[in-house]
């Protein structure tokens, strides 16, 4: 989890089984970034998986998912006038399993893998219908409603009705927050009593 080991939150990790599964489509700048909170995803709700952003070759694995009749797939976006006839609601279908791609990097990064990704463009597009303020304090967000990656999947499962997932995963966020916080701080306490001498 890239936290320094008094401060890991491994021994917090547990999977629990969610109404959909979550699919993440991680920029390849975000996989070694210890804020990224993509993995808290992957580490809290079961049956999580995640693949590489290529812009032109998608991951066999990742086509073979969506394009199968058993899943109904969404890519999860905020709405646009130039893709308004894909967004559509949540709407769980009998005897097919749902999945949510994630886009997990910046917001910019998030906008190019939306657009410029051609095995994403027939794919409904979901969003969510009340976007709650972000807590999380590790990077700066341009705009106040942009959300981090694990902040998104936690708004969804409460939207669809799934608050235990929900909960589970905030639990294990805050405490990754908190912690990656606390060696922050410990950093620069370090760093001025370093300068001090």
């Amino acid at each position: 989890m890239f936290l320094r080991v008094d401060k890991c939150v491994c021994d917090l990790q547990s999977a629990v089984p969610a109404q959909v599964e979550f699919c993440l489509l991680t920029h390849n700048d975000e996989v070694y970034k210890p804020s990224n909170t993509g993995r808290l995803i992957k580490d809290s709700i079961a049956g999580t998986r995640r693949f590489i952003w290529h812009r032109k070759e998608a991951d066999p694995e990742l086509l073979a998912l969506i394009q199968s009749p058993q899943v109904n797939a969404y890519i999860v976006f905020p709405p646009g006038d130039d893709y308004a006839e894909r967004m559509t609601e949540f709407n769980p279908e009998p005897g097919k399993r749902s999945v949510f791609i994630v886009l997990d990097g910046t917001w910019r990064q998030a906008r190019r893998m939306f657009r410029l990704s051609e095995y994403l463009q027939g794919l409904a597009v979901i969003s969510l219908k009340e976007v709650p303020a972000s807590r999380y304090g590790l990077r700066k967000a341009v705009h106040d409603n942009q959300l981090c990656t694990a902040e998104v999947a936690i708004a969804l499962l409460d939207e669809i009705g799934d608050h235990s997932a929900s909960i589970h995963l905030q639990k294990y966020f805050d405490a990754f927050t908190g912690r990656y916080l606390e060696t922050r701080s410990q950093k620069v306490v370090a760093a001025v009593s370093e300068d001090a001498r």
